[in-house]
């Protein structure tokens, strides 16, 4: 059974529950450290699941070969136990599933934040194989990409900025896990997103300093999803950078904008 975080608000106000959906390496552990609160205590039953082979799921010895459509089985488990059609929210790779999952799934909105843009990673293995050779060659070598984010420092490149804390990061990088090759793949060209099929209205955040997705990958993002995108000053993991609350206030005026109750 998948690990589930769920934060209820001590006075609902609003029927409509939020998903949140991880990205690659992380756990339903990244929600729960400021997000999770904020929205349930502005009245949301928040539900957060950590994907096969994360966090205090089950799987860790398969999760080399989880696909892109394993992980949506795991989305869509999730999202089938809620009590109503839930506001979808995705980071990094989760934003690709988002995306994927509401190529044949209506919700009432979806928020992506530093997401997986619908051409795939292939700009970010590019960069990652001139920056990082090394670590990239060993990635093919294991079939693991655990290799990119293996010490404290390859963390803090990845996903924070370089004022974080090193207590911080350190934290993070233990709780970090291994992540599929096959849904690399699936990211870098097998199953690409097709934004054509995706009728629910999209907020794309992204981060001016993210060194994952870049400003015209976010825009890029937005484009296809006939929307503008909105960025903050800050790396690829907004839900735990400081100004955290900036992204989550946006996000909360976002859904009142759109009537979510």
């Amino acid at each position: 059974m998948l690990e589930l975080i769920v934060r209820q608000p001590t006075s609902p106000t609003k029927r409509t529950p939020l998903l949140f959906i991880h990205g690659a390496w992380h756990g339903a552990w990244c929600w729960d450290e400021h997000f999770l609160t904020f929205f349930a205590e502005s009245g949301y039953a928040t539900y957060a699941p950590s994907l096969r082979g994360h966090g205090k799921s089950p799987g860790k010895e398969k999760v080399r070969w989880s696909s892109a459509n394993d992980y949506l089985a795991d989305v869509a488990e999730t999202a089938a136990k809620l009590p109503r059609p839930p506001v979808i929210i995705g980071h990094s790779m989760g934003g690709y599933l988002v995306q994927k999952f509401l190529e044949t799934v209506s919700l009432p909105a979806a928020i992506l934040l530093a997401s997986v843009p619908p051409r795939g990673v292939i700009g970010t293995t590019l960069r990652i194989i001139r920056r990082f050779p090394g670590q990239f060659a060993k990635v093919n070598l294991k079939l693991s990409l655990y290799p990119l984010v293996e010490t404290a420092a390859l963390t803090r490149y990845q996903f924070f900025s370089s004022n974080m804390p090193h207590v911080q990061v350190q934290r993070y990088f233990e709780l970090l896990d291994d992540e599929s090759y096959r849904t690399f793949l699936d990211m870098l060209l097998l199953n690409l997103p097709k934004p054509s099929r995706v009728r629910t209205p999209m907020l794309v955040l992204g981060g001016r300093h993210d060194t994952i997705f870049t400003v015209k990958e976010v825009e890029a993002t937005a484009q296809a999803y006939h929307t503008e995108p909105h960025f903050f000053p800050m790396a690829h993991d907004m839900m735990l950078e400081a100004g955290w609350e900036q992204v989550a206030e946006k996000m909360a005026a976002w859904l009142e904008e759109k009537g979510i109750e």
